[in-house]
């Protein structure tokens, strides 16, 4: 319920002109920061949000006293340390929300079925559930890899402009987990052209020999998120993938909507 407060002989309604509004504003800011890679100038967060600079000082100054933003050495402002404990929690969150839309895929393909957020450089499993056969695949929750070796890794690249993935490839570098990964970055470009014109990703044998994965995005996920099966390569062949392929995206969408629906409950 809106509570209306008069000011002065005006009557404005708390929902924009008290704490809700700063809320709002104070969660775009973070956004914004996280967006232009952890690191901005308030005069950069005052042009991209079109908010004045004494209200910009104002929200981030306030963010800097809570521990959610901290000042550099050189004036600008990041993200501060007390988000990696939402950022952590919200993680596992996400993964719980997510397991029964795993286990769904594994019943309907037989193989181990994964969910993997891209944070910073890395993609970090934050979900798994395993195959019934004897013979699996197994990737402990909270495993961080480099994504240009993975499936996963390489769906959630692909949700990226080619510069950005340019330049985390040169900050991480392309180190070989076997002879198959790709380690050439305009190879790998052309690889995530391929991931966006078919739809998905293969690991075939890049992270680990005798092992293939597929994965495909999740389509407006609040954080970058792919899911994926993961299989030995004898049973995730190319007839496999055709059946396997449409079932990760039907999952894929199913898990976009119940997200969509626990933003929109809360």
């Amino acid at each position: 319920m809106a509570v209306t407060i008069v000011t002065g002989g005006a009557q404005v309604s708390s929902d924009r002109a008290g704490g809700v509004q700063s809320l709002e504003r104070a969660f775009d800011l973070l956004e914004r920061m996280a967006d232009a890679g952890g690191e901005v100038g308030l005069s950069e967060l005052s042009a991209s949000s079109g908010l004045p600079l004494p209200t910009i000082h104002r929200l981030v100054r306030t963010l800097v006293a809570a521990g959610y933003v901290r000042q550099q050495p050189n004036r600008r402002y990041a993200l501060g340390p007390r988000l990696i404990r939402l950022g952590e929690s919200a993680s596992r969150l996400l993964g719980t929300w997510a397991r029964p839309y795993l286990a769904e895929l594994v019943e309907a393909t037989g193989e181990t079925a994964n969910m993997a957020l891209l944070d910073g450089d890395e993609a970090v499993y934050v979900a798994q559930v395993p195959s019934r056969h004897s013979m699996r695949m197994f990737t402990e929750v909270g495993r961080r890899v480099l994504p240009h070796s993975t499936g996963v890794g390489k769906a959630l690249l692909a949700l990226l402009p080619p510069q950005e993935v340019r330049a985390l490839l040169l900050r991480t570098g392309m180190p070989a987990a076997t002879e198959r990964t790709i380690t050439d970055p305009d190879r790998f470009l052309a690889e995530l052209d391929r991931v966006r014109e078919l739809g998905y990703a293969m690991d075939d044998n890049e992270q680990e020999i005798g092992v293939r994965c597929l994965a495909v995005p999740v389509p407006d996920s609040p954080t970058a998120a792919a899911i994926s099966i993961s299989g030995p390569a004898g049973r995730v062949t190319e007839a496999a993938t055709d059946k396997i392929v449409p079932i990760l995206h039907t999952v894929a969408h199913n898990l976009s909507r119940a997200l969509a629906g626990a933003g929109a409950q809360a």
